[in-house]
Order: structure tokens, then sequence, then C-alpha cells
């Protein structure tokens, strides 16, 4: 049975159903629900981010850094139910297509190959490290602003890049149906959460978040001419890393 909720509400759910494995109420479907739903696509990854942080804290006392990172990648992976890495070794394995048609046919593809394979491997070896080298004392800042910021990288894409398959897939729901309201009231979310939780300490994680999209929108422009939904999730996998080298760099 369906609840009747507020139409912000709705979309609040609408986003944690999409993202996340987090039991939510079920709410009526519209067409237009995911694409009203990014802009709450940050508080999602506030509320991820959070939920990890704590499991840190409670497992620090007792494990050592590598195995509490262990813990802390195993929660994000379960929490999310593997989407993003889904995308992000989709993607990686449609990079062997010769042509935009191949590459679209290899990402519907369940199967995983050589490039997947070894990209998943990387992203989870490469998390897992990173988590385990973040100091300690800012341990929470930049899990936090790593999961706001993966999940905003979502909307510029959305907001700027056509679907690749038209009126067909996740991707379709929201590429260009993501309104200039939505994409502003997330961008303000996501900065003033980054600034609170990482103060002067914002402006690489912030700066990164945009390259990120950047350069992977021109990547599937080129490859796809346009976004599919594991486009969404590889950019975000990518963008969390991005986020994390930031919090380990040594200047």
């Amino acid at each position: 049975m369906s609840l009747r909720l507020p139409r912000f509400a709705v979309d609040i759910v609408v986003a944690f159903q999409f993202l996340t494995r987090l039991p939510v109420p079920q709410v009526e479907w519209t067409p237009d629900g995911l694409a009203r739903a990014v802009n709450f696509f940050p508080l999602v990854g506030l509320v991820v981010g959070a939920g990890a942080a704590l499991l840190e804290k409670l497992l620090a006392p007792h494990l050592g850094r590598p195995a509490s990172a262990v813990a802390v990648l195993l929660y994000l992976v379960l929490i999310t139910g593997c989407l993003h890495e889904d995308g992000l070794a989709d993607v990686a394995d449609s990079v062997a297509g010769w042509s935009v048609e191949q590459r679209l046919a290899i990402l519907r593809d369940s199967r995983i190959g050589s490039y997947g394979a070894a990209a998943l491997a990387l992203s989870l070896l490469g998390r897992a490290v990173l988590l385990a080298e973040l100091p300690l004392e800012h341990f929470t800042a930049y899990l936090v602003s790593a999961h706001v910021l993966c999940r905003w990288s979502m909307l510029p894409l959305s907001y700027y890049l056509p679907p690749a398959r038209d009126n067909d897939g996740q991707g379709a729901r929201i590429a260009r149906l993501t309104s200039v309201g939505s994409l502003i009231t997330g961008s303000i979310f996501t900065i003033a959460t980054v600034i609170v939780v990482l103060r002067k300490a914002a402006i690489a994680p912030v700066v990164s978040a945009m390259v990120v999209p950047l350069l992977s929108g021109f990547f599937y422009m080129r490859k796809f001419g346009g976004v599919t939904g594991d486009c969404f999730g590889a950019t975000n996998q990518l963008t969390e890393i991005a986020v994390y080298v930031c919090g380990v760099w040594k200047a």
C-alpha cells in the first residue's frame, strides 16, 4: 500500500529507494519521480556517509586501520547494493567496443569482462587503501564529504548531457530532465555541507568533484553520445575516490 506524503517527502523516499537498499515506505510511482528526486541525491550521500563514519568510530577502538577500512567499505557496498560498482565495471568493459552501438550493447550485458573486473578490483582496493590512510582526525569529514559530493556528481551530468538511449534505461529517466532548480538546490546543499565539515580544506574536494564529472562527461559524449545509468555509477565511484585522494594527499 502506497503512502500519501507531501511531494518533497515522496522525492526524498524515491532518492533513497533508487540509490540505497535501505527500507523506505512505498510511494506512488510517477514518470518524473526520479528526475524530481535528484536534488536529494546529496542528502542520501550525507546519510550513507554518516552511517559509515559512525561504523568506523565503533570499530576503531577494536580493530586496526586496515580492518576497519575494509568493514566500512563492506558497509558501503551492501547499503548501495553494488549499484555504483556495477556501473563502473560496465563502463570499463564497454571501452572494448568499436562503435557506439557495440559499446551500448556491452553496457547492457550482465556478464563482466576483463576490463570491468580490473576496474572493480582497483576501485575496491583503492578505496580500502585510501580509507585506511585518511587521517583519523579528518576521517569523518572526508568520508561524509566524499559521499555527498559523489552523489552530487550525478546532478551536472543529468542536467547537461542527453540520454545515450532515448526513453530507455535509468539514464533516460533523468538525463536532460533535471531542472535548474534541482541543480541549484542540490549544489547549495552539497557545498554548504562540505564547507561545514571540512572548512578551509573543502576547496580541493569540491574542485575535484567538479573536474571528474566534467572529464567523464566528455568521455561519455564521445563514446556513447550521451549518458546511461552505468555512466552515473562510474562517475560516482571516480568522484568518491578523488575526494579520498584529496584527504591523503601530502603537500
